[in-house]
């Protein structure tokens, strides 16, 4: 659906036209997966797919929301706060707008229009686009004086209280920040950051959605995050840390024995291990040495997938054929796991394929295709 389309489903929907549309990405993390809740530095960037909304300001003193992908949705007066209400979508920008009632910004009645082409539950980063979508767009309406960081933030924060997902900053800041041809290096302690050229010579990024959904994901999520926190506490009585990511690996591995619990040992170990791996991808990248980089995506993979255990046979398959593939120099899953997509750095004359022998590869072991595409690296959040 491209802009004029939008705007007449809008029209169809509401007899009127669409006052504002607005976008916002979604995004790729390169490398530093489930550690931006310890305190890690992670790579992430904006993809050209992500989230549109139509919208038009009503005299109803009402919010409406309408999905152009989900039957759902739902009318409410306009009042001071919000309750999440099931897992349905609009869950996600209600909580925005329950943020910018709670500060004490005054709204008034709003039709809404989303629309996406990010494959819902693919890892992505649907959520916060939707999240980051809905701050910038409130704070562009009503004339609120809030940064593309605050925005990010606050949508943090309703991802945290108002879902109830234990997720860092990544998400949120890679949509709201996001820079043409730029990965992002943020630090998720402090939230510094700087941009990347992300200059990657004869390969292309190729995204491969497993199409798997990642029914598990937010469950185990916040069991991976309990579990680090667990970590965390134990190592805090011997170490002066305050994330998980404060150590150094010859650190940890002086003090692992303090862990008792092999399993949270092994989550601990990911966190570390990831860690430090960011730091030499970012060399990799500033020197040129892309084939490096490839090697850091398939340790990265497998620590993921041996230590912390978020992966499974679906991003297991692309990244088993990806090593069997001579013109691909690196692939791992992205996101927080249990299906969702993964990445894969491969030749650019090959790529065609690439594709063409992964999905054949893929749907004979797994037995349903992939979805395979090249994004570009795209700018954060904007009006249209």
């Amino acid at each position: 659906m491209n802009k004029q389309e939008l705007e007449a489903a809008f029209f169809n929907h509401y007899q009127k036209q669409a006052q504002h549309i607005f976008f916002c990405p979604g995004r790729v993390n390169l490398i530093g997966e489930h550690i931006d809740y310890n305190g890690g530095q992670v790579m992430p960037f904006a993809i050209s797919l992500g989230s549109y909304l139509a919208v038009s300001k009503n005299n109803d003193n009402v919010l409406r929301f309408q999905s152009a992908d989900f039957p759902e949705q739902i009318e409410l007066p306009l009042q001071k706060a919000y309750t999440k209400t099931g897992k349905e979508w609009y869950n996600y920008p209600l909580g925005v707008i329950n943020y910018f009632v709670q500060q004490g910004h005054t709204l008034s009645g709003m039709d809404f229009l989303f629309y996406g082409n990010l494959p819902i539950g693919a890892g992505l980063s649907s959520s916060a686009s939707i999240e980051v979508l809905m701050g910038y767009a409130i704070s562009s309406l009503f004339k609120i004086d809030i940064s593309r960081k605050e925005i990010a933030l606050l949508s943090k924060k309703v991802e945290n209280e108002f879902i109830g997902v234990n997720s860092g900053i990544m998400d949120q800041f890679a949509v709201a920040m996001g820079k043409e041809s730029n990965a992002i290096l943020l630090n998720c302690d402090t939230v510094e950051h700087r941009y990347l050229p992300f200059k990657l010579g004869d390969y292309f990024t190729i995204i491969i959605n497993s199409n798997k959904p990642r029914t598990l994901a937010d469950s185990k999520y916040n069991e991976r995050y309990a579990e680090c926190m667990e970590a965390l506490r134990i190592l805090k009585e011997a170490v002066p840390i305050n994330n998980l990511c404060d150590m150094s690996l010859s650190a940890f591995n002086e003090h692992r024995h303090l862990i008792q619990n092999p399993v949270i040992q092994k989550r601990a170990l990911h966190v570390v291990s990831e860690n430090e791996r960011v730091h030499a991808a970012v060399t990799a990248l500033e020197s040129g040495d892309i084939k490096k980089l490839g090697e850091l995506l398939y340790a990265s993979h497998q620590s993921l997938k041996d230590l912390y255990e978020v992966s499974g046979n679906e991003l297991d398959a692309i990244v088993n054929f990806s090593h069997s593939f001579p013109a691909c120099i690196g692939a791992r899953m992205t996101g927080a796991g249990f299906g969702g997509c993964a990445i894969a750095l491969v030749a650019k004359n090959s790529a065609p394929e690439y594709a063409t022998k992964l999905i054949a590869y893929y749907t004979k072991t797994i037995g349903y295709k992939p979805d395979v595409f090249i994004s570009a690296v795209s700018d954060g959040v904007c009006e249209l």
